[in-house]
């Protein structure tokens, strides 16, 4: 036991934690639009409860990676079709592009619905889930956002107490923001639609890595991972040209006025 309070595992414990808070920035986002589907009185209590048994249910997947790593790389399939795709699928990369293409569709229907109705704020007539489903969901999306975590920590350490400790710590503070994301997007709707631009961007990196998991080729060409990097570098200029964006429009919109009165 002792063998575990040593000063290179408290620094890999700080580690994992900031790398569970990175890595779930995505996961957090999507938790708090699809929270949106649940009655309103229940939508704090869908987040907290969604989060709390989603870490309960990514240690499990951590226990079981842990030991059966080999088996979730072993190729299940292969398609090639001459001179338009070519792939090597396996539990992991089928899980990767399910998240991925499942996050780009809840992320246009919800632009979808943003462009079709008149009142931004006509959340009446968007049709809302039971509590039990927008949970289920929550949950899946959460251990498909946890692959890259898990993986990443196993890189680090090979101490499980060490990583179930970092996930435990990174779903509270999960629990911690989700209501505060959820507030904040709530009331600056602009934010939101900007939001639901990140999430699809959120699943266009998981099919690129699902599709280098894969070694997916179309028309001859390797689908190669978005890098992290490249991820924060496009979210950094589209909240720059948000804030750009909306400081001109208030510009404008008081030039107008002065100019009527």
């Amino acid at each position: 036991m002792s063998h575990l309070f040593t000063l290179e595992n408290f620094v890999t414990l700080l580690m994992l934690i900031a790398l569970q808070l990175v890595l779930g920035f995505d996961n957090l986002l999507y938790i708090s639009i699809e929270s949106k589907r649940a009655p309103l009185e229940r939508q704090s209590y869908v987040r907290k409860f969604g989060i709390g048994l989603a870490v309960i249910l990514r240690i499990v997947l951590l226990f079981a990676l842990v030991n059966l790593i080999k088996w979730a790389n072993i190729e299940l399939f292969s398609v090639d079709i001459s001179k338009f795709i070519e792939g090597h699928f396996n539990i992991h990369s089928l899980i990767v592009l399910f998240g991925g293409v499942f996050i780009i569709y809840t992320a246009l229907k919800e632009i979808w619905h943003i462009i079709v109705y008149n009142d931004i704020d006509l959340e009446k007539d968007k049709k809302t889930k039971s509590v039990g489903s927008v949970i289920m969901w929550i949950v899946i999306m959460n251990l498909v956002f946890s692959f890259d975590s898990i993986l990443s920590a196993m890189a680090l350490t090979d101490v499980f107490t060490i990583m179930a400790t970092a996930i435990i710590i990174g779903g509270i503070l999960m629990i911690w923001l989700a209501d505060r994301v959820s507030k904040f997007l709530e009331e600056n709707k602009l934010y939101e639609v900007l939001g639901l631009f990140v999430l699809f961007i959120v699943g266009i990196m998981l099919l690129t890595e699902g599709g280098e998991l894969s070694e997916l080729k179309i028309f001859g060409n390797p689908i190669e991972k978005m890098s992290k990097t490249t991820f924060y570098f496009i979210i950094t200029i589209l909240v720059l040209i948000d804030l750009v964006q909306s400081r001109y429009q208030k510009k404008l919109l008081t030039a107008k006025n002065d100019k009527k009165s």
